[in-house]
Protein backbone atom coordinates (compact mmCIF):
# COMPACT_ATOMS: atom_id res chain seq x y z
CA UNK A 1 0.00 0.00 0.00
CA UNK A 2 1.28 3.18 -0.83
CA UNK A 3 2.08 6.19 1.65
CA UNK A 4 -0.62 8.11 0.50
CA UNK A 5 -3.32 5.12 0.55
CA UNK A 6 -2.07 4.10 3.99
CA UNK A 7 -3.03 7.85 5.31
CA UNK A 8 -6.33 7.55 4.17
CA UNK A 9 -6.51 4.14 5.79
CA UNK A 10 -5.45 5.51 9.16
CA UNK A 11 -8.27 8.48 9.01
CA UNK A 12 -10.63 5.20 9.15
CA UNK A 13 -13.83 7.02 10.84
CA UNK A 14 -13.10 10.46 9.83
CA UNK A 15 -12.53 12.08 6.50
CA UNK A 16 -8.51 12.54 5.13
CA UNK A 17 -7.44 16.16 4.56
CA UNK A 18 -5.55 17.08 2.22
CA UNK A 19 -4.07 20.30 2.55
CA UNK A 20 -2.51 22.66 -0.34
CA UNK A 21 0.52 24.86 -0.43
CA UNK A 22 2.37 26.74 -3.19
CA UNK A 23 6.04 25.69 -2.93
CA UNK A 24 8.28 28.66 -2.42
CA UNK A 25 5.38 31.06 -1.56
CA UNK A 26 5.88 33.58 -0.85
CA UNK A 27 9.63 32.57 -0.39
CA UNK A 28 11.17 29.01 0.17
CA UNK A 29 12.38 29.44 3.43
CA UNK A 30 8.71 31.00 4.39
CA UNK A 31 6.91 28.35 2.43
CA UNK A 32 8.83 25.35 4.22
CA UNK A 33 7.29 27.14 7.81
CA UNK A 34 3.90 27.46 5.91
CA UNK A 35 3.95 23.66 5.53
CA UNK A 36 5.23 22.67 8.64
CA UNK A 37 2.03 24.64 10.43
CA UNK A 38 -0.27 23.00 7.85
CA UNK A 39 0.95 19.84 9.51
CA UNK A 40 0.70 21.00 12.76
CA UNK A 41 -3.26 22.26 12.55
CA UNK A 42 -3.57 18.22 11.63
CA UNK A 43 -3.33 17.57 7.39
CA UNK A 44 -3.02 14.31 6.60
CA UNK A 45 -1.74 15.00 3.42
CA UNK A 46 0.30 17.66 1.83
CA UNK A 47 0.34 18.83 -1.15
CA UNK A 48 2.56 21.04 -2.99
CA UNK A 49 2.44 23.44 -6.02
CA UNK A 50 5.44 23.48 -8.44
CA UNK A 51 4.97 27.06 -9.76
CA UNK A 52 4.41 26.85 -13.73
CA UNK A 53 3.66 30.54 -15.51
CA UNK A 54 0.56 28.95 -17.06
CA UNK A 55 -1.59 27.09 -14.33
CA UNK A 56 -4.73 26.82 -16.36
CA UNK A 57 -6.58 24.49 -13.71
CA UNK A 58 -5.62 27.58 -11.13
CA UNK A 59 -7.92 30.40 -10.56
CA UNK A 60 -6.87 33.44 -9.42
CA UNK A 61 -5.53 33.11 -6.12
CA UNK A 62 -3.18 29.94 -7.01
CA UNK A 63 -1.88 32.09 -9.96
CA UNK A 64 -0.85 34.06 -8.00
CA UNK A 65 0.70 32.06 -5.74
CA UNK A 66 2.79 30.84 -8.37
CA UNK A 67 3.71 34.43 -9.41
CA UNK A 68 4.91 35.47 -6.08
CA UNK A 69 6.98 31.90 -6.34
CA UNK A 70 8.58 32.51 -9.29
CA UNK A 71 9.26 35.97 -8.69
CA UNK A 72 11.11 34.90 -5.57
CA UNK A 73 13.01 32.18 -7.40
CA UNK A 74 11.66 29.12 -6.74
CA UNK A 75 12.47 26.37 -9.44
CA UNK A 76 11.16 22.22 -9.20
CA UNK A 77 14.76 21.64 -7.30
CA UNK A 78 13.69 23.88 -4.54
CA UNK A 79 10.13 22.31 -4.00
CA UNK A 80 11.82 18.80 -4.19
CA UNK A 81 14.35 20.52 -1.31
CA UNK A 82 11.56 21.02 0.78
CA UNK A 83 9.89 18.05 -0.15
CA UNK A 84 13.41 16.54 1.78
CA UNK A 85 13.23 18.82 4.85
CA UNK A 86 9.87 18.21 5.42
CA UNK A 87 10.38 14.49 5.22
CA UNK A 88 13.11 14.94 7.81
CA UNK A 89 10.85 15.69 10.43
CA UNK A 90 7.30 14.89 9.84
CA UNK A 91 5.94 11.77 8.84
CA UNK A 92 3.46 12.84 6.74
CA UNK A 93 2.42 12.14 2.67
CA UNK A 94 3.70 14.65 0.23
CA UNK A 95 1.94 15.05 -3.37
CA UNK A 96 3.37 17.49 -5.25
CA UNK A 97 0.98 19.37 -8.07
CA UNK A 98 1.98 20.64 -11.42
CA UNK A 99 2.13 20.69 -15.16
CA UNK A 100 2.78 18.31 -17.28
CA UNK A 101 5.94 20.94 -19.27
CA UNK A 102 7.70 21.11 -16.13
CA UNK A 103 8.12 17.12 -16.41
CA UNK A 104 8.39 16.77 -19.60
CA UNK A 105 11.42 19.64 -20.03
CA UNK A 106 13.65 17.83 -18.20
CA UNK A 107 12.62 14.05 -19.26
CA UNK A 108 10.40 12.11 -17.19
CA UNK A 109 12.84 9.65 -15.95
CA UNK A 110 15.11 12.40 -14.31
CA UNK A 111 12.43 14.31 -12.50
CA UNK A 112 10.22 11.45 -11.08
CA UNK A 113 14.31 9.46 -10.41
CA UNK A 114 14.38 13.14 -8.38
CA UNK A 115 11.04 12.97 -7.05
CA UNK A 116 11.31 9.66 -5.61
CA UNK A 117 15.09 10.22 -4.15
CA UNK A 118 13.37 13.80 -2.77
CA UNK A 119 10.51 11.43 -1.12
CA UNK A 120 7.13 12.21 -3.35
CA UNK A 121 4.43 9.80 -2.35
CA UNK A 122 2.47 11.59 -5.60
CA UNK A 123 2.04 13.42 -8.32
CA UNK A 124 -0.92 15.27 -9.59
CA UNK A 125 -0.65 16.59 -13.28
CA UNK A 126 -3.99 18.06 -14.28
CA UNK A 127 -3.09 18.39 -17.93
CA UNK A 128 -1.60 14.77 -18.65
CA UNK A 129 -4.62 13.35 -20.17
CA UNK A 130 -5.53 9.42 -19.49
CA UNK A 131 -5.27 8.81 -22.98
CA UNK A 132 -1.47 9.28 -22.91
CA UNK A 133 -0.71 8.46 -19.44
CA UNK A 134 0.66 5.10 -20.61
CA UNK A 135 4.83 6.31 -20.23
CA UNK A 136 4.09 8.71 -17.46
CA UNK A 137 2.41 6.14 -15.43
CA UNK A 138 4.94 3.36 -16.16
CA UNK A 139 8.06 5.98 -15.29
CA UNK A 140 5.96 7.13 -11.66
CA UNK A 141 5.31 3.11 -11.01
CA UNK A 142 8.90 1.98 -10.73
CA UNK A 143 9.90 5.41 -9.12
CA UNK A 144 7.31 4.53 -6.13
CA UNK A 145 5.35 7.50 -7.25
CA UNK A 146 1.08 7.66 -7.26
CA UNK A 147 -0.25 8.50 -10.06
CA UNK A 148 -3.44 10.71 -8.96
CA UNK A 149 -6.11 11.50 -11.96
CA UNK A 150 -8.61 13.78 -11.49
CA UNK A 151 -12.37 13.65 -12.74
CA UNK A 152 -15.03 16.06 -12.97
CA UNK A 153 -18.54 16.60 -13.15
CA UNK A 154 -18.68 15.93 -16.84
CA UNK A 155 -16.49 12.44 -16.62
CA UNK A 156 -19.11 10.08 -18.16
CA UNK A 157 -19.62 6.61 -15.97
CA UNK A 158 -17.15 4.61 -19.29
CA UNK A 159 -14.28 7.48 -18.84
CA UNK A 160 -15.12 7.35 -14.39
CA UNK A 161 -14.17 3.48 -14.84
CA UNK A 162 -11.27 4.02 -16.89
CA UNK A 163 -10.04 6.56 -14.81
CA UNK A 164 -10.57 4.57 -11.38
CA UNK A 165 -8.58 1.70 -12.97
CA UNK A 166 -5.62 4.21 -13.86
CA UNK A 167 -5.58 6.22 -10.33
CA UNK A 168 -3.31 5.63 -7.31
CA UNK A 169 -3.42 6.62 -3.88
CA UNK A 170 -6.60 8.79 -4.43
CA UNK A 171 -9.13 9.76 -7.21
CA UNK A 172 -9.15 13.81 -6.95
CA UNK A 173 -13.04 14.35 -7.84
CA UNK A 174 -13.83 18.24 -9.07
CA UNK A 175 -16.46 19.57 -7.04
CA UNK A 176 -17.34 22.11 -9.55
CA UNK A 177 -16.85 22.84 -13.49
CA UNK A 178 -14.02 25.80 -13.80
CA UNK A 179 -10.94 26.31 -11.97
CA UNK A 180 -9.80 25.89 -8.56
CA UNK A 181 -10.56 28.89 -6.03
CA UNK A 182 -12.67 29.54 -2.43
CA UNK A 183 -16.54 29.69 -2.50
CA UNK A 184 -18.62 30.51 0.22
CA UNK A 185 -21.00 27.47 -0.83
CA UNK A 186 -21.27 23.85 -1.25
CA UNK A 187 -23.81 23.15 -4.64
CA UNK A 188 -26.35 20.07 -3.81
CA UNK A 189 -25.11 19.07 -7.20
CA UNK A 190 -21.58 18.48 -5.62
CA UNK A 191 -23.01 16.17 -3.47
CA UNK A 192 -25.18 14.30 -5.48
CA UNK A 193 -21.73 14.08 -7.60
CA UNK A 194 -20.00 12.61 -4.60
CA UNK A 195 -22.44 10.04 -4.58
CA UNK A 196 -21.94 9.06 -7.95
CA UNK A 197 -18.45 9.19 -7.94
CA UNK A 198 -18.74 6.66 -4.70
CA UNK A 199 -20.69 4.41 -6.63
CA UNK A 200 -17.34 3.72 -8.78
CA UNK A 201 -14.35 4.39 -6.06
CA UNK A 202 -15.88 2.28 -3.16
CA UNK A 203 -13.54 -0.68 -2.88
CA UNK A 204 -11.19 -0.20 -4.89
CA UNK A 205 -9.63 3.69 -4.06
CA UNK A 206 -9.83 6.63 -2.02
CA UNK A 207 -12.34 9.31 -3.01
CA UNK A 208 -11.14 13.43 -1.74
CA UNK A 209 -12.86 16.32 -3.38
CA UNK A 210 -11.60 19.36 -4.30
CA UNK A 211 -12.05 23.15 -5.94
CA UNK A 212 -14.31 25.33 -3.83
CA UNK A 213 -13.42 24.11 -0.18
CA UNK A 214 -13.22 26.32 2.34
CA UNK A 215 -15.14 26.20 5.41
CA UNK A 216 -15.16 23.93 7.89
CA UNK A 217 -19.42 23.45 7.49
CA UNK A 218 -18.60 22.20 3.84
CA UNK A 219 -15.53 19.89 4.80
CA UNK A 220 -18.10 18.61 6.77
CA UNK A 221 -20.86 18.35 4.38
CA UNK A 222 -18.47 16.85 1.51
CA UNK A 223 -17.47 13.72 4.26
CA UNK A 224 -20.97 13.45 5.28
CA UNK A 225 -22.06 13.05 1.29
CA UNK A 226 -19.60 9.97 1.25
CA UNK A 227 -16.34 11.63 0.55
CA UNK A 228 -13.29 9.81 1.88
CA UNK A 229 -11.44 12.97 1.94
CA UNK A 230 -11.23 16.59 1.22
CA UNK A 231 -8.50 18.98 -0.51
CA UNK A 232 -8.47 22.40 0.62
CA UNK A 233 -6.11 24.72 -1.12
CA UNK A 234 -7.18 28.41 -2.38
CA UNK A 235 -8.23 29.41 1.46
CA UNK A 236 -5.05 29.00 2.83
CA UNK A 237 -2.52 29.99 -0.08
CA UNK A 238 -5.36 33.33 0.87
CA UNK A 239 -3.98 33.40 4.74
CA UNK A 240 -0.74 33.45 3.17
CA UNK A 241 -1.14 36.37 0.60
CA UNK A 242 -2.89 38.34 3.32
CA UNK A 243 -0.57 38.67 6.46
CA UNK A 244 2.68 40.05 3.79
CA UNK A 245 5.26 40.57 6.47
CA UNK A 246 3.66 39.92 9.49
CA UNK A 247 4.95 36.30 9.27
CA UNK A 248 4.03 34.91 13.22
CA UNK A 249 0.18 35.88 12.73
CA UNK A 250 0.09 34.33 9.77
CA UNK A 251 1.56 31.35 10.19
CA UNK A 252 -0.66 31.11 13.36
CA UNK A 253 -3.76 31.63 11.65
CA UNK A 254 -3.02 29.16 8.70
CA UNK A 255 -2.42 26.15 11.21
CA UNK A 256 -5.76 27.20 13.39
CA UNK A 257 -7.49 27.30 10.02
CA UNK A 258 -6.55 23.78 9.30
CA UNK A 259 -7.05 22.52 12.58
CA UNK A 260 -10.77 23.62 12.22
CA UNK A 261 -11.31 21.88 8.79
CA UNK A 262 -9.75 18.61 10.43
CA UNK A 263 -11.80 19.04 13.35
CA UNK A 264 -14.92 19.05 10.85
CA UNK A 265 -13.47 15.81 9.40
CA UNK A 266 -14.24 14.05 12.45
CA UNK A 267 -17.92 15.62 13.22
CA UNK A 268 -19.28 14.77 10.04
Amino acid sequence: MSRIRDAFSKSRGEGTLVAYIMGGDPNPELSLRVAEAVIEGGADIVELGVPFSDPMADGKSIQEAAVRSLASGTRPRDVFQMTKELKKRHDVPIALMTYYNILYSPGLEKFLNEARLAGVDGMIVPDLPLDENKDYSRIAKKNGVDTIFLAAPTTTPERMKSIVANTSGFLYLVSLLGVTGARSDLKTSTVDLIKSAKKFTRGRVPLAVGFGISTPEQVRSVVKAGADGVVVGSAIVNRVANYKDRQRAMLQDVENYVRSLKTATKTA
